[in-house]
């Protein structure tokens, strides 16, 4: 029986509908009644397991989902050792540096040496301070960055935008993007390549809806 890893948040609806299409059906996770972390579908021949988007990588890396759906920016930041399958084309948002709309700075070039930048994702907003060769503090929290840049912590932030919505209700604007992201289908690269329980099968029905 295949093992899938479910991404609660933002990409479960489309993820759910995704694998339904493909004759999976793991909606009883959106029954706001039902508490459960893990269900077979209704045919006994897949499990999903319902995890943070920041896991789903995990729980693929060590074998206990051989396949599961995240995020491309998780990915960028865990750097987790996984096969990356097929770029979903749902999900879309773009990993951003922000600013107050207040301020002088409108390019990350401009931001002073050794200035601080608010993120929850430290691993990126790293990489790509040290492409651009700027000398920055990355200030880790693990929520609501937004308040970085209100409180004086930080000059800046680097966080995911979907609408760009919170970044206008907190006075912020985005000066530059460093990558965009959508969902990913990924695995666990031995299953993959083993084929266990048959998961070409099932990859080549998800590649081919992606592309018609």
């Amino acid at each position: 029986m295949i093992t899938i890893a479910l991404p609660k948040g933002a990409l479960l609806t489309d993820s759910i509908e995704l694998f339904k299409q493909v004759g999976l059906d793991f909606s009883a996770f959106l029954d706001k009644s039902n508490r459960q972390l893990q269900i077979s579908d209704p045919t006994n021949t897949a499990t999903a397991l319902l995890v943070r988007a920041q896991d789903v990588p995990v729980y693929v890396e060590y074998g206990q989902a051989q396949l599961g759906i995240v995020g491309y920016d998780v990915l960028r930041e865990k750097q987790p050792e996984v096969a990356n399958l097929s770029d979903l084309k749902f999900g879309y948002c773009r990993m951003s540096v922000a600013v107050p709309k207040t301020s002088s700075y409108r390019s990350s070039v401009e931001l002073p040496p050794n200035g601080r930048v608010a993120s929850k994702f430290v691993n990126c907003a790293r990489e790509y301070f040290r492409k651009i060769d700027l000398p920055i503090e990355i200030v880790p929290l693990s929520g609501s960055v937004e308040l970085g840049p209100i409180t004086g912590m930080s000059e800046a932030i680097v966080d995911l935008v979907s609408t760009g919505k919170t970044l206008k209700e907190n006075g912020l604007i985005e000066i530059d993007i460093l990558y965009e992201s959508t969902a990913r289908l990924i695995a666990h690269p031995l299953s993959y390549r083993l084929n266990q329980s048959e998961l070409h099968n099932l990859i080549t029905k998800i590649r081919s809806l992606i592309d018609s």
